[in-house]
């Protein structure tokens, strides 16, 4: 849907339900903020005034993103939504999502570095998935495809998968985040004969002459039916992200791209919005995203903003908030 479709969100009745969420309230997903990068300091003071804190640890973002807005985390199925906002259409099928992973053995666990669409390109991840398809792909009924840096798993039979998605488990041990119980051996199972398959294929041969950390496996989460879609108030999303955009999807709600700056959002959503500005570390568009953030809170076009970064600082601002002179400065912005 284009940006300039969002009227249909103004129109919507929104005086005979219950919104869970704030309409005139903004969430912004931005780019990493601490280490120094914001070099404006008027913006480190407003920043310092804020409900400002440090997450314990990664967590994915859609759960967040709805725990602010008080809406319900679907239980299953995260892997054919990503499918779903990817392609446009409802899987029908079973599906997981596929991650390419590095597995690093080290000397009493396995350490698992995820690899995003930089560290793991088409050109890569192609021949990879080809190769598990012809080598895997016709026992138990698996089938494993890749649609853009995206990969995912089909299966006739339904097997466990882990929660969560490879980025939370970066750096980690990944027997922590794997399935426990009834057909928790299919998975491991599976997940052997993937690390075996592509172990020394030329891809990673190359990769490791390279210097480059091998794809030796695939984190495999998710795994579910996609939900049936559903009515539920949902406010604009801008975002590129394709798991937002299937349960977005899935909920009716309204969804745009990230359309380059947050001026264009106030001006297509008529309220409120989610936002995801594409991860990259890149301090002029962290400091003319606050900017604008800022600007429109104080004129009173915003009720208040939740701001999450990428990495991991979150921050709650308020109009009131301009009134804590006593904060100038917040170590977690160092």
């Amino acid at each position: 849907m284009h940006a300039s479709e969002f009227s249909s969100y103004k129109a919507s009745p929104v005086g005979q339900v219950a919104i869970p969420f704030d309409k005139s309230a903004a969430l912004v997903v931005l780019p990493p903020v601490g280490g120094g990068r914001l070099q404006d300091a008027s913006l480190h003071r407003w920043l310092a005034r804020s409900d400002i804190r440090q997450l314990a640890g990664p967590r994915e973002l859609l759960s967040r993103i709805l725990e602010v807005l008080n809406l319900p985390y679907p239980t299953s199925g995260l892997g054919a939504l990503r499918m779903w906002g990817q392609t446009g259409d409802r899987p029908t099928v079973w599906i997981a999502a596929a991650d390419p992973v590095y597995l690093e053995p080290r000397l009493d666990h396995l350490c698992l570095h995820a690899q995003d669409a930089e560290a793991a390109p088409v050109t890569d991840l192609r021949p990879l998935v080809d190769h598990l398809q012809s080598a895997l792909g016709t026992e138990e009924g698996y089938g494993f495809a890749r649609l853009g840096t995206f990969s995912y798993l089909r299966a006739d039979n339904p097997i466990a998968t882990a929660d969560h998605p490879a980025y939370v488990v970066h750096r980690d041990m990944p027997n922590e985040y794997m399935p426990q119980g009834e057909h928790a051996d299919s998975y491991r199972k599976l997940v052997s004969e993937v690390e075996m398959a592509l172990h020394d294929h030329e891809v990673n041969q190359r990769r490791s002459g390279e210097g480059k950390q091998p794809i030796n496996c695939l984190w495999i989460w998710g795994g579910g039916v996609a939900p049936e879609q559903e009515t539920v108030l949902h406010p604009p999303l801008f975002a590129n992200d394709p798991l937002l955009v299937g349960h977005w999807m899935i909920k009716t709600g309204v969804v745009a791209n990230w359309p380059g700056d947050i001026p264009s959002c106030v001006e297509a959503s008529v309220a409120g919005f989610v936002a995801v500005v594409p991860e990259q570390d890149d301090q002029e568009l962290l400091t003319r995203c606050l900017k604008d953030l800022r600007s429109l809170l104080a004129e009173g076009r915003l009720s208040s903003l939740t701001l999450m970064f990428g990495d991991g600082i979150e921050a709650t601002v308020l109009p009131g908030h301009r009134r804590r002179v006593w904060r100038r400065h917040c170590p977690l912005l160092d």
